[in-house]
């Protein structure tokens, strides 16, 4: 199944529903980073986060950045989510692997351990929103819905889930209820919906049941006059690093440490920490750098005079 999101309402626009699939997007950057497996469900989980995030946003080209900083061995998660359906991260420490928890699953709480969640909203003008919550489990679920009821003040409930196994991921993804402020006043119905949630046998599970996302959410909320929006957002890992970019990078050095590159190097290399890309950068490169520094100094110095 392709990696997709829907939206949906119910109880009258009361409540908002949004669920991703992501396993090829998870799969990619369980083979772009070599993540284990406590890693790859890590940072699936964030990525699917992010992106269920990310969809509640409406200016164009609006982005959520999600950073978990804990003082587990995994060393942290970044993740870049955008409301065009794409996303990238990463994590500290790929190869890290502990044994399952108590339940006999993936520890990725174990991974995470205790510390604090950032998330930054940038909604392509102005100062980006940004707020941070103390971690509540690591399990990035739990945390996230922490994070939207206590700085956004909505009523969340998120469920999200990565299964990977000895060929790769092979279910990944999220659901995100949310109750507005029309419907949080009604107690039985958050009540009903709170238990549903709790209900529910993980996300993965019901992918691998060969469940879709249109009948996960009339399972789920059929009888409270679910509305499914008919439009399905593809979603993709994509990185938006290039050579042009990296040389710009190089280039903001300065002279001095350009050149001392490519006495010592030959030139210099870089690797995008979102995607892994390897770039390089030959000797001719950086002497072509300080020559357009050379010129601009040039050009500023004479038109000062």
């Amino acid at each position: 199944m392709a990696d997709q999101l829907i939206r949906a309402t119910a109880a009258e626009g009361g409540i908002r529903a949004v669920g991703v699939i992501t396993t090829r997007l998870t799969e990619e950057a369980r083979g772009r980073h070599k993540l284990s497996y406590v890693a790859t469900a890590a940072l699936g989980r964030t990525m699917a986060a992010g992106l269920l995030m990310a969809s509640g946003m409406k200016r164009t080209g609006s982005r959520v950045n999600v950073r978990v900083k804990g003082d587990g061995p995994l060393g942290g998660i970044l993740v870049d989510a955008g409301l065009d359906g794409t996303v990238r991260g990463y994590v500290g420490n790929p190869s890290v692997e502990l044994p399952p928890n108590t339940k006999g699953k993936l520890d990725v709480g174990g991974a995470v351990g205790g510390g604090y969640l950032y998330v930054v909203r940038d909604i392509g003008y102005g100062y980006p929103y940004s707020s941070t919550v103390e971690l509540v489990s690591g399990e990035i679920g739990d945390d996230v819905a922490h994070y939207l009821v206590n700085s956004e003040q909505t009523p969340s409930a998120l469920v999200l889930g990565v299964f990977v196994g000895a060929g790769g991921v092979t279910a990944a993804g999220g659901l995100l209820v949310q109750i507005l402020p029309k419907a949080a006043r009604d107690e039985a119905l958050v009540e009903i919906l709170e238990s549903r949630v709790a209900g529910l046998a993980g996300f993965t599970p019901l992918l691998q049941a060969g469940k879709t996302l249109t009948e996960i959410f009339s399972d789920l909320l059929g009888d409270m006059g679910l509305a499914i929006f008919p439009e399905r957002q593809m979603l993709r890992f994509h990185c938006g690093c290039s050579f042009d970019r990296v040389l710009g990078a190089l280039k903001m050095l300065g002279e001095v440490e350009l050149q001392d590159m490519i006495i010592k190097d030959d030139g210099a290399e870089a690797t995008c920490d979102f995607c892994g890309s390897v770039y390089q950068a030959s000797s001719d490169h950086l002497a072509q750098l300080i020559a357009d520094l050379q010129a601009e100094s040039t050009v500023s110095g004479q038109s000062i005079k």
